[in-house]
């Protein structure tokens, strides 16, 4: 109950720190700033909009929302797929590229004052495989 309790309220926390920092210096939203790095860190700064979905442990239709906006301030657009009508690539542009490079150094510091400097290295490894494993059984379930 104990280990249950602690992650509920720092998942929250954490979470709402991050929302907050990103909204306040970058205008993104936490989902939105993990588009932006799926998109950098892919070939061509494009994903499938089903691969990012899956990727990003989010709903399609919550997916669509987020690019939508995103779309709209000219950080992504979408592309048809060439070999299959029903598929779209969300693509970073360079005013997403960039929106990226001003918001990472930020989001970085405040994931370390939230979570990783607040732990031992010791801490910090147990988190880290037992939230991997966790991680790892639901996506194979």
């Amino acid at each position: 109950m104990r280990a249950w309790k602690g992650f509920l309220a720092a998942s929250a926390l954490v979470n709402r720190r991050l929302d907050q920092q990103l909204k306040d210096d970058s205008g993104l939203s936490h989902a939105q700033y993990e588009i932006l790095v799926r998109l950098a860190d892919a070939a061509d700064g494009e994903l499938r909009m089903t691969e990012l979905a899956h990727g990003l442990i989010n709903s399609k239709s919550g997916l669509t929302y987020q690019v939508t906006q995103m779309e709209k301030a000219g950080l992504v657009r979408r592309r048809s797929c060439p070999s299959d009508v029903r598929g779209v690539f969300a693509v970073l542009t360079d005013v997403g590229r960039e929106r990226l490079a001003q918001a990472a150094p930020g989001h970085v510091g405040a994931v370390r004052e939230a979570l990783i400097d607040v732990l031992t290295p010791q801490q910090l490894a147990a988190l880290a495989d037992g939230l991997g494993e966790v991680s790892r059984r639901l996506r194979d379930a």
